[in-house]
């Protein structure tokens, strides 16, 4: 079943070459056009936070136009280097252990067994998934590390009629809508908690009311999707991609497909694990650190082990070769979405855009203070993809405009917990997004076409919630 094979198609590489060469100038233009300025920082917990009240403009350190041309390669010893080799080195290992599951077949046994099991009730299978993933997002704060299920979900879309949009919907943008729409997300909610003095993980209910209605959204539009689709194949904006993709008809092909119990079993070990590995990470200070590497080797040990256990030999390394080079351009897609970032970083300029957002936040009502703090955080996150570091930076300045303007603190963190995780799976300059597009035959012009209709429902879903919160004081303070 041709569902596994990952390989960056030659259209796909050259419009994400080209909107991300557009983006790197844009950034390179900014540097030019805004002053430099610069915050104070001082370090808490071992981290280095923004010291509010203390910034000042600074003289421009003079980033030169040639080193936009360079900047995707200068990331790899940059500040973000270990973040970036890593995440390079993840792709490589999926798209390798990807390659060696499909020539053994093994990846379309397992899904064969999964359609067995839901008989008719594939509708309540897509509900069923889409709140798994969203679930992970939301209590866990899982987001990269469910990259290596997406071809298994695309995979099972196809089994039952349906697109690789379909497949990406109830997984990479099922988790992406659930890490916003945060219940408990450690890397939102509980770190901007921690910062603004409130009680770890307060205002639960209200959060999670707003993650039922972002979830059935959601779900509604993939329902709705993946009927129109079932009806008219031609109607998924990328039938072409699929077809040429699947090679036949899935369905017909899964009723062909025999393997060994050992090889099957093997891998279901290795994706437990998996499971494992990221629920522990949640709940084990530290750990969260190495997930992506644990990721990377359990499945690593899941495909080559499958592999060998099918009787595969050296056709196991042939196969492995053939899924990194075949992932191998995302490389290049991945440096150039974070050069963004380390162009606005070098030029100086960041901490000047998060000056004049405060100033502006400190000036109007508490609604439009809470809506100017989602528009903040919605434009930070294209530049600066890490939660985290988002809220160290963003939030040491917001808690006292939140006392200041006449809104809760509480109400300042749904704000920013909601302007750091839709736009993951909208931004370009997102290497999830863009690793998680690789693995599947889909174009980020054809996914932005996709979700934008969604994306901007949600956006107005969230303004209101927001809006809500701010009108009954949602608190404790």
């Amino acid at each position: 079943m041709g569902g596994s094979s990952v390989k960056i198609g030659k259209r796909t590489f050259l419009s994400a070459v080209i909107i991300l060469g557009c983006l790197i100038i844009a950034a390179g233009v900014l540097t030019y056009l805004i002053p430099a300025g610069e915050f104070q920082r001082e370090f808490v917990d071992g981290r280095e936070i923004v010291v509010p009240g203390t910034f000042k403009y600074v003289e421009a350190p003079g980033y030169p136009v040639w080193r936009w041309f360079t900047a995707p390669f200068e990331v790899l010893w940059g500040p973000d280097s270990m973040m970036v080799i890593s995440i390079i080195l993840f792709i490589l290992i999926i798209g390798g252990s990807f390659a060696v599951l499909d020539r053994t077949g093994v990846l379309a046994a397992g899904i064969k067994k999964m359609v067995a099991a839901v008989g008719g009730r594939k509708y309540l299978l897509l509900c069923l998934i889409t709140l798994f993933f969203m679930l992970f997002g939301s209590l866990l704060g899982i987001l990269e590390e469910i990259v290596p299920l997406v071809p298994l979900a695309v995979a099972l879309a196809w089994s039952l009629g349906w697109d690789s949009l379909t497949g990406l919907g109830m997984s990479l943008l099922a988790t992406a809508f659930g890490f916003s729409a945060a219940i408990s997300n450690p890397f939102t909610i509980g770190v901007a908690q921690r910062i603004a003095g409130l009680p770890p993980f307060s205002g639960a209910g209200y959060r999670a009311a707003a993650f039922f209605l972002v979830y059935t959204v959601l779900v509604v539009f993939l329902l709705v999707h993946a009927k129109r689709v079932e009806k008219n194949p031609r109607a998924s904006l990328v039938w072409q991609e699929d077809a040429v993709a699947r090679g036949g008809d899935a369905a017909a092909e899964l009723e062909q497909v025999s393997v060994k119990r050992g090889p099957l079993l093997w891998f279901a070990g290795a994706l437990l694990a998996v499971l494992g590995t990221i629920i522990c990470a949640s709940l084990i200070p530290g750990l969260s650190d190495y997930t992506m590497p644990l990721v990377a080797l359990l499945f690593l040990a899941g495909g080559l082990g499958a592999g060998l256990l099918a009787g595969q030999g050296l056709g196991v390394w042939r196969a492995f070769g053939r899924g990194v080079l075949g992932i191998l351009p995302g490389v290049l897609l991945i440096m150039m979405a974070m050069s963004v970032k380390f162009i606005i970083s070098q030029g100086g300029i960041m901490d000047t855009v998060l000056f004049y957002a405060a100033n502006a936040i400190s000036r109007t009502s508490a609604a439009g203070a809470s809506l100017l703090t989602y528009a903040v955080v919605l434009v930070l996150n294209f530049f600066i993809g890490s939660a985290t570091a988002k809220a160290f930076l963003v939030m040491p300045l917001i808690t006292p405009l939140a006392d200041l303007v006449g809104i809760t603190r509480q109400v300042a963190v749904l704000a920013f917990a909601f302007g750091d995780g839709f736009s993951n799976v909208l931004y370009p300059t997102n290497p999830i997004l863009l690793i998680a597009l690789g693995l599947t035959v889909v174009s980020y012009p054809k996914w932005f076409r996709w979700v934008i209709g969604l994306q901007l429902g949600v956006l107005a879903l969230t303004v209101l919630l927001l809006l809500a919160a701010v009108a009954i004081n949602l608190g404790p303070f």
